[in-house]
């Protein structure tokens, strides 16, 4: 991997690409009663896959760049369960049939947060309003640091057969430093737990870039991971954003690596879960060769979502909850973020959606670039442009942004197939972005391409 091309390219800051457009291009115009509308309108055949979202954590890591409050009363959280119930029913009863159901997701903050009994109301009340495939995935992020033997039962009486459980580093300076002191021996208890639960599917949350952190750490992190075995990886480069996330000027940044030590960060993670045998999923997913995931990357039909690379293949994925985002044929969606709003929405009858935006023919098929190229590090211009009725000299010629690209080495064009270098796949999202008619370098609204 070339150091030269980290310095040149790693300082910009471009999104993550797990939509496009992206969030920041949202707008008000798209409201209640066009998610409405397109909720009626959606295929007889569609199946679709669920977000929820939990946003209440017991206390903050000041690295989070999630939407969640710290919350002491339970009372709260449960009145916030009940808010769920109630927009799964109204979205199931907006679309006027009970749809297939492929995966759910809990996110956060910390889904595990609520009580036991509680997870498994908000379970049965999903399968009441949809049909929940028994092939279904079924996700749960956790905090390990919280997570109790009665929630772990709930989750197996549930059907949840994944889980993603916050490491971050393992280094204890790093953690004091981001407020999330989590010892190796709390972690590996709750993947045995879940293990004895039958919840085999176990992803790890990995973040480079963080206070203190080293290449040394970083390697020592992977290498106490690796002893536990999760099947998956996520590896994320700290994103400090602390204009937009308050609780992030807790960190000091005269202690943040710059952009070439979280270069040597991320490569230096990657080769070693490359060399334990697990295969590198994009940019910052690993998995076992034998992985859904891993498959899904060979057979190119890996897919991207709000929730990163996943193996879902559907068009449709409702969001609820506050913040939360739907990805619909027709464009996307977002639910009212603060909590208080969202749930006055949902009480009063109403949709809680706050903004959205409705895609053109020029989006999707942007859009259908930019996901082959950060999945596969390549796009076959002329198939895809053939697919959307455009022309690839076109669209290559809309693309400034890469010719600099195509002169550094990063990008190689063979007619109409785009490559992106194997040396240079750690900057995938300068090469996505070249396709990015709403980008705006000018706002720092996302974090560092390396």
């Amino acid at each position: 991997m070339r150091t030269d091309l980290a310095a040149s390219y790693g300082e910009e800051r471009l999104p993550r690409y797990t939509s496009y457009p992206t969030a920041p291009h949202f707008s008000p115009a798209v409201g209640p009663d066009t998610y409405a509308e397109w909720l009626a309108g959606l295929p007889a055949g569609a199946s679709a896959s669920l977000y929820l979202h939990v946003p209440f954590c017991r206390e903050m890591c000041w690295y989070c760049g999630c939407h969640t409050q710290i919350v002491r009363r339970d009372g709260l959280i449960a009145a916030y369960q009940r808010t769920l119930r109630s927009e799964i029913a109204q979205v199931s009863e907006t679309i006027g049939r009970r749809i297939k159901v492929e995966h759910i997701h809990f996110g956060g903050g910390t889904p595990t947060i609520m009580a036991p009994e509680a997870f498994a109301e908000l379970m049965a009340a999903m399968r009441h309003s949809f049909f929940v495939l028994p092939s279904a995935e079924i996700a749960v992020e956790i905090d390990p640091r919280t997570l109790t033997s009665e929630m772990v039962e709930a989750m197996r009486l549930s059907g949840v057969n994944r889980a993603s459980l916050g490491v971050q580093s393992f280094d204890p300076v790093v953690q004091r430093a981001i407020n999330r002191v989590q010892s190796y021996e709390q972690t590996a208890s709750v993947v045995e737990r879940l293990h004895r639960a039958g919840i085999n599917g176990i992803n790890f949350d990995l973040i480079y870039g963080l206070p203190h952190q080293t290449v040394a750490s970083c390697l020592d992190t992977v290498r106490r991971s690796l002893e536990v075995g999760p099947d998956r990886f996520s590896v994320f480069g700290y994103a400090h954003v602390p204009d937009f996330k308050k609780h992030q000027r807790m960190i000091n940044e005269a202690v943040l690596p710059d952009g070439l030590a979280r270069h040597d960060q991320a490569c230096a993670i990657a080769n070693a879960l490359k060399e334990a045998g697990y295969v590198q999923i994009g940019l910052d997913h690993f998995a076992r060769p034998d992985d859904a995931m891993a498959v899904a990357f060979e057979e190119r039909t890996l897919r991207r979502n709000f929730q990163g690379y996943t193996t879902d293949k559907g068009d449709v994925l409702l969001g609820f909850g506050a913040s939360a985002i739907g990805h619909l044929p027709q464009g996307y969606v977002q639910n009212q973020v603060q909590i208080g709003a969202y749930a006055q929405s949902v009480a009063a009858g109403r949709l809680a959606t706050a903004k959205g935006y409705g895609l053109t023919d020029d989006d999707r098929l942007r859009a259908d670039i930019i996901e082959r190229i950060m999945c596969e590090f390549g796009a076959d211009l002329g198939d895809i442009c053939a697919r959307h009725g455009a022309e690839p000299e076109a669209m290559l010629q809309s693309a400034a942004r890469l010719k600099p690209l195509i002169s550094d080495g990063i990008v190689r064009l063979d007619g109409d197939r785009l490559a992106v270098a194997s040396d240079s796949r750690f900057l995938v999202r300068s090469v996505a972005a070249a396709f990015d008619a709403h980008l705006d370098p000018g706002k720092q609204l996302h974090s560092r391409a390396v």
